[in-house]
């Protein structure tokens, strides 16, 4: 068995969690959830949806749902004794100093910082003589800190910046030009923009894109155009022009300018993955848009733009993806790219500082870095603090050092700054957290799938720990999209582990830690392979002696979150707690929703065929809660202004579990308000909902006292 083992030695002591035969939960009077009539056909088959009538974001019914649910949910978690211990473990945890890595925009050096307990990370700068500034302040945004501060985009200069902002964590965001310099606002705030980059031509205007502001509910209605627009300085949104995406119609439409400034990179997607690639020369006013590669069968990123020569990341012919090289006047011929970093073993991601490619691997889910120049000659291996997450590498051309962080599940993120011409790396910023990780033990296994295929997790717990099978445990993936889970430090996880918890991470299929072909083997009639997957390394997690079906909890949002709801729905004696965050839920209904029918590379939709509906069908969390099924203790976790994955999922699923499960294991759902997807929640959110997360499970696995 190949085995990687972060080991350390423990100096501390260990807090313990004193522990009854079973909490015994008295039934629960949940909030009638009236039933619907309505009913849809797939092909010749009738499938009722009792609770249709909560998708309606903006009716005053499912606004007294909300909060007669939440009273019944919070009024459960107030009996739980160490609620307020475990929250103020968190807060104390949390209570530190967190500097990010700091870049050079014009005749500033610019940072984010937060003290400890802001709601939002402040961005700070210092100019050439060392004093410091606040430059952006999140958290007077809004007075309860529930605005967030989504993306900065600074021009070559420095001169002038964009910010995007999100209120209540909406997708739906709102963009301000400022004169860096002194920080006045320039022209008209722009709105209603959505899955957008914001890129400068010159001092002149940026591109980003949005959709058209759709009919009914902005939360929840169908956005299914994606436009790329650009605006000029000195003007008002509506004259902005329509670069791309009204004349063909594209779920995901993106535009960048190279750094020379002479090309707009613009890429189009019908799904989250594969994407067209098209350009247009911006030295010439009269030149109109041209496609380099047209279908969406693989992924290509242009990277940079040098004499005369384009740098591009793809799959294409890869599927663990390479570098290529073309010349500008036959980029379209894809028979003429030459290999600059060709495909290995394991999956790269690229970027590029000093006039140098950092070619970032993944090796069974750890980070392994290496230094090319432009000629694809191996420069060196970067000797990275350790086995963990390395992240960054990216800086402008000129730069002589770039900076980077470095974690894993018992490193706080520090960052490191690196000489570009030595490769030589030294600490720049460690954090003070309240965590000593030399008592805990974090080391990678791999475990067998039903079908026979390997899987990689990682297991994390304190030192001493006994394999006794009595062990809190929460098994944490994700399983889709393409998305690697790679080992970060979470203080949330800390308070877990110092409570005598054991943490596991799964890198199921459908992620993308080995490349295309492992994401594939977990999308639309391959899907069961990623419940598959992660029920083993449930069950090697019993079979190992870590913990015990009475002693196990799994958690998992978005695409996780329906990861969960399949789990216990498949196999609900396996474990004892569930915890779906803002999960997929529907999957007859997903892609009807917001960007949903984007998601259809990963899920398929009921409407392709009467076998993809039928397999849809077949692990639907909402549509496999069966009557008389003694379902784990459910907590179902979501935010009122989530328009990604909508609420309407949880609150279906709720009143399903509620209506139907025997026994008196709890179904509740909690339903954070001015809260998101999850990107942009305030501090105090953040702490009050793994407090809650974290008393409510070892509440339900028998736990009376930490």
């Amino acid at each position: 068995m190949n085995r990687i083992a972060l080991s350390f030695v423990a100096v501390s002591s260990l807090i313990s969690c004193n522990q009854s035969a079973t909490n015994t939960n008295e039934p629960i009077n949940y909030p009638e959830t009236r039933k619907d009539s309505v009913v849809d056909t797939y092909f010749g088959e009738q499938i009722n949806d009792y609770y249709r009538w909560l998708e309606d974001d903006r009716s005053e019914e499912t606004a007294a749902w909300v909060k007669a649910q939440n009273e019944v949910t919070f009024a459960y978690l107030d009996k739980i004794p160490f609620r307020e211990k475990l929250r103020k473990q968190l807060e104390e945890k949390w209570n530190y100093e967190k500097i990010g890595a700091p870049f050079v925009e014009g005749d500033y050096t610019y940072y984010y910082k937060n003290d400890g307990l802001q709601n939002q990370s402040v961005l700070y700068r210092k100019d050439k003589d060392g004093k410091e500034e606040v430059f952006l302040d999140p958290n007077t945004f809004s007075k309860d800190g529930t605005t967030s501060l989504s993306s900065v985009s600074f021009t070559e200069d420095g001169n002038l910046v964009a910010y995007s902002i999100s209120e209540g964590g909406s997708d739906w965001r709102k963009i301000i030009v400022l004169n860096a310099k002194d920080k006045s606002v320039i022209g008209e705030t722009l709105v209603d923009v959505k899955f957008s980059g914001i890129s400068w031509y010159k001092n002149e205007g940026f591109f980003y894109s949005s959709y058209d502001k759709p009919e009914g509910s902005e939360l929840s209605a169908k956005t299914d155009q994606h436009k790329l627009y650009y605006h000029k300085l000195g003007t008002s949104q509506k004259e902005d022009k329509v670069i791309y995406g009204d004349k063909v119609k594209r779920r995901y439409v993106g535009g960048y300018v190279t750094d020379d400034q002479k090309y707009l990179v613009i890429t189009g997607a019908n799904a989250t993955s594969g994407n067209e690639l098209s350009i247009k020369d911006l030295t010439n006013p009269n030149a109109s848009i041209q496609t380099i590669v047209t279908g969406f069968d693989n992924d290509y990123r242009i990277v940079d733009s040098k004499d005369g020569k384009f740098y591009i990341v793809t799959n294409y012919n890869a599927p663990n993806q390479k570098l290529v090289v073309a010349d500008a006047a036959t980029v379209a011929n894809r028979s003429t790219w030459k290999d600059v970093i060709p495909e290995t073993e394991n999956v790269l991601s690229l970027s590029n500082a000093g006039g140098y490619f950092f070619a970032h691997y993944m090796k069974d889910a750890v980070s392994m870095v290496k230094q090319y120049d432009y000629d694809g000659k191996l420069i060196r291996e970067i000797e990275l603090p350790g086995l963990g997450t390395a992240s960054g590498f990216g800086d402008k051309k000129e730069a002589k050092e770039l900076y980077y962080s470095f974690t894993n599940y018992i490193t706080p993120g520090s960052i490191y700054k690196m000489d570009i011409a030595t490769g030589k790396s030294e600490i720049y910023q460690q954090p003070k957290a309240k965590f000593t990780p030399e008592d805990y033990e974090s080391k990678q296994v791999f475990y067998t799938s039903k079908d026979g295929t390997k899987v990689p997790m990682i297991i994390t717990y304190k030192k001493g720990i006994q394999l006794d099978g009595n062990n809190p445990t929460m098994l944490y993936a994700y399983g889709g999209f393409n998305v690697s889970l790679t080992p970060t430090f979470s203080i949330a996880n800390a308070v877990w582990l110092e409570n005598g918890g054991v943490y596991a991470v799964p890198n199921l299929r459908g992620g993308g830690e080995y490349g295309k072909e492992w994401h594939k083997a977990g999308t639309q009639m391959q899907k069961q392979n990623v419940f598959d997957d992660f029920i083993a390394a449930a069950q090697y997690l019993i079979d190992n002696g870590y913990t015990s079906s009475e002693k196990l909890a799994i958690k998992g949002g978005s695409n996780g979150g329906l990861l969960i709801g399949a789990t216990m729905t498949q196999r609900p004696d396996l474990i004892k707690v569930a915890l779906p965050a803002v999960g997929v839920l529907d999957m007859l209904r997903y892609h009807t929703f917001t960007a949903g029918a984007g998601w259809a590379y990963d899920y398929g939709t009921a409407e392709d065929s009467k076998e993809m509906f039928q397999y849809l069908k077949g692990y639907s969390p909402l549509h496999n809660v069966k009557s008389g099924v003694s379902y784990p203790a459910t907590m179902v976790t979501t935010g009122d202004h989530d328009d990604r994955v909508v609420p309407a999922h949880s609150f279906k699923f709720a009143a399903a579990l509620q209506a139907n499960n025997s026994g008196n294991n709890p179904m509740l759902i909690r339903i954070d308000v001015n809260a998101g997807h999850g990107a942009g929640k305030s501090v105090q959110q953040i702490i009050n909902e793994n407090a809650d997360i974290q008393a409510f499970t070892l509440w339900n696995m028998g736990i009376s006292k930490l």
